[in-house]
């Protein structure tokens, strides 16, 4: 069943009929619409349009980009993903017009001083260098406190004397989620954020999906006898089959015990390019998840608040529209059950991007379109 190429569909469809005329940060123009939900079953697949051909290693590249808590292109561009680019390269070429017009300002200028005016480099010339010079990459690559910062290292200063001294105290929200999912997992504070108003203006691009959070159930005694399967069941059992089985009988395996949901809030929302990697990186998000705190993933919600349709991405979106579905693929990991057993935030170190593959997956050829920055 593929379900949410259809609802994804629906919402292009929506936007062209009745989304309205908005213009924009990047002055390219919108149709645009407020207030969308996306709703999705895990169990019917993984959420990887199939009406257009994804970029798979680039949602994977950047996902776990996220999650080491890195927030230089340089891991991105190595991996060879470039969605990041045109923000990285915008900021390197304000910044050195600034430092430019700063240079040449008549009362920087003294006798016998001449200043220096630095040419930018090309886009092409300024990822190529972001590849090969580290020290470059270091200085230039940087895009600010964005969604990796936020995830595992939110600023916090502790203070600890009556004059005020204090000291750095990071919060790490993804280890806290996990900590907390393991110890009480009916919490409905199981949240990460990545909106920290102090530093917005530090960030290239202030986060489109600011936050999200998970829920969680127990399963019942029939769900749990569903993912023993027969093979299973016969390396200790002679004959019957897992539906005779009990809680306490079912453990031995190690099977979970809670299903996993999560939900993601979005307040802008590029619709053609960005929302289909969204869905896809979240569904993701949510597998690791709940491999990491062996739970089953079950569904996968998408709030979204000012969705819009680029001008030049319309024609783009009415050709998908004429394109049928086909079976959402399975995503399959290559880590072995050790490796999530016990699993803290350090091995996401260890996480590469050839760890998570998608099996069956048919689609329609890619449809081209320009990212506006």
């Amino acid at each position: 069943m593929n379900n949410i190429d259809r609802q994804y569909k629906e919402l292009l469809e929506h936007i062209i009929h009745f989304g309205v005329d908005k213009k924009d940060r990047t002055g390219t123009g919108t149709k645009s619409l407020f207030g969308w939900q996306i709703r999705h079953r895990m169990e019917e697949g993984f959420p990887l349009l199939t009406t257009k051909k994804m970029a798979w290693k680039s949602i994977v590249t950047e996902l776990l980009w996220f999650l080491r808590g890195d927030t230089n292109i340089k891991y991105l561009v190595d991996n060879g993903c470039h969605i990041w680019d045109g923000d990285a390269y915008k900021f390197y070429e304000g910044l050195i017009s600034f430092n430019n017009v700063k240079a040449i300002h008549p009362h920087a200028i003294r006798e016998g001083w001449a200043p220096e005016i630095v040419e930018p480099l090309s886009k092409e010339e300024f990822i190529n260098k972001i590849k090969t010079d580290n020290e470059f990459a270091e200085e230039w690559g940087e895009l600010g406190p964005i969604y990796g910062k936020q995830w595992r290292d939110w600023g916090r200063v502790t203070y600890n004397d009556e004059h005020r001294g204090g000291f750095y105290n990071p919060i790490d929200q993804i280890a806290n989620l996990i900590s907390e999912l393991k110890i009480n997992p009916d919490s409905r504070r199981l949240m990460v954020n990545a909106w920290n108003v102090a530093e917005l203006d530090q960030m290239v691009l202030p986060p489109c999906h600011y936050g999200f959070q998970v829920y969680t159930r127990e399963l019942s005694l029939d769900e749990r006898r569903e993912l023993v399967t027969q093979e299973m069941f016969n390396q200790i059992y002679n004959g019957g089959g897992p539906n005779t089985l009990s809680h306490s009988e079912i453990d031995q395996w190690n099977i979970p015990t809670r299903a996993i949901s999560l939900m993601w809030n979005q307040r802008s929302v590029d619709t053609f390019l960005g929302l289909p990697f969204n869905i896809a990186s979240y569904g993701l998000l949510l597998e690791i998840i709940a491999k990491a705190v062996n739970m089953v993933p079950e569904e996968l919600i998408g709030n979204l608040g000012d969705v819009h349709l680029y001008s030049n991405h319309i024609e783009q979106a009415k050709e998908q529209l004429t394109r049928s579905n086909y079976e959402l693929p399975k995503l399959v990991t290559n880590k072995t059950d050790a490796f999530w057993k016990g699993f803290d935030v350090s091995l996401f170190n260890h996480l590469e991007v050839n760890d998570f593959t998608i099996e069956n997956y048919q689609s329609h050829p890619a449809i081209k379109a320009p990212l506006s920055n």
